[in-house]
């Protein structure tokens, strides 16, 4: 795992690809599959007031190297719910026919599965008969995005996201490629005034709360802790926080959780994506891995936990992610965990307006 939903890369990758439920049938058509929350509460984008028009054809530049020429713009599949997301959010989610199983709002749960982001079907996604496909750097296996290519559907690969000063350009490098440039600039205007919003308002301490982000899966024993590069570092500054994995010297993106390395972050708080905290058996679970309950977080219980779907997605709904986190960790907002940063789960983070 390279960095969580659009990052995850090297020897976590095929403990993800177990984690994750099969998405597509026996003959590799694509299957219809409730959104991953589904029963939860109400999980949203919001798109751009006006709906924009697409000028194609467009040449963009794609990541790894390629000239990507777009002609239409009628049927486009992204490969990761991050860029689902973006695409929803610039208003042409009435376009997209099909979903990575990390798409996990609201307005994208009736569309069929197609791939895992790193587990991609390319027949899967070729009967869909696209006229774009979105990728991410990290997306799978490359056998099966070179068949999508060679059957000469166009593929945009886009950078990865970091951190908050990728908000922008990625919103932009699909806003050019689906030919709404003008829409690409205004969505993220508004999502950096939105998140500088956010850090306007975060409480000013004179000691920074310690935060070790930790990604979870206890049906498959996974017990990370973040370090440099985990891609939680720039959320956890803007909130004010330090990242305490990153801050003990720990270099790469993830290591698996150890007494002395939890002793070495001594997180006063604990950072995790809401179904990892399931998986472990909530708090009470997740104070009985080794280590947890001697850190100050463990003893305080202290744990912040935000929906898999978007807590490192840096795009349009970083502001209520980032609000999310303020509040539970300081304990005066949204404490449901759901990422929306308004307190109520209806996922349209209607404070942050």
């Amino acid at each position: 795992m390279r960095r969580m939903r659009t990052r995850v890369a090297g020897a976590l990758l095929a403990v993800l690809v177990l984690a994750v439920t099969g998405c597509t049938s026996d003959d590799g058509s694509p299957q219809s599959e409730p959104a991953a929350g589904a029963g939860a509460a109400a999980d949203r984008v919001e798109p751009l007031s006006d709906t924009p028009d697409p000028q194609l054809p467009v040449t963009v530049r794609s990541s790894d190297g390629h000239d990507v020429t777009v002609k239409d713009a009628e049927r486009i599949v992204p490969l990761s719910g991050s860029l689902s997301e973006i695409v929803f959010t610039l208003g042409l989610g009435d376009r997209v026919v099909a979903r990575d199983i990390t798409a996990t709002f609201t307005q994208a749960e009736k569309l069929p599965v197609v791939t895992r982001n790193h587990d991609v079907s390319a027949e899967s996604v070729l009967s869909l008969k696209p006229d774009l496909v979105l990728a991410e750097a990290t997306t799978g296996p490359a056998e099966a995005m070179g068949q999508i290519r060679d059957a000469g559907v166009p593929v945009l690969v886009v950078d990865p996201a970091k951190g908050l000063d990728d908000v922008g350009p990625r919103i932009e490098t699909v806003a050019r490629a689906l030919g709404v440039p003008a829409a690409g600039k205004e969505l993220t205007r508004r999502s950096e005034a939105r998140i500088a919003a956010v850090r306007k308002d975060v409480p000013k301490k004179t000691d920074e709360p310690r935060v070790a982000f930790l990604y979870l899966r206890g049906s498959a024993s996974v017990y990370l802790i973040g370090g440099k590069g985990s891609g939680a570092t720039s959320l956890l500054e803007a909130a004010g926080a330090v990242d305490a994995g990153a801050e003990s010297g720990l270099k790469k993106d993830f290591t698996a959780i150890t007494t002395e390395a939890l002793a070495q972050a001594a997180p006063d708080a604990i950072l995790v994506m809401s179904k990892g905290l399931e998986s472990v058996g909530g708090i009470d679970g997740l104070v009985e891995i080794p280590g947890v309950a001697q850190t100050p977080a463990g003893m305080d219980r202290r744990v912040v936990s935000v929906e898999d779907g978007v807590l490192l997605n840096y795009g349009p709904r970083t502001d209520a992610v980032l609000k999310s986190i303020v509040g539970q960790l300081y304990g005066d907002g949204d404490g449901d965990g759901d990422g929306n940063g308004d307190g109520n789960g209806d996922g349209n983070g209607d404070d942050t307006k």
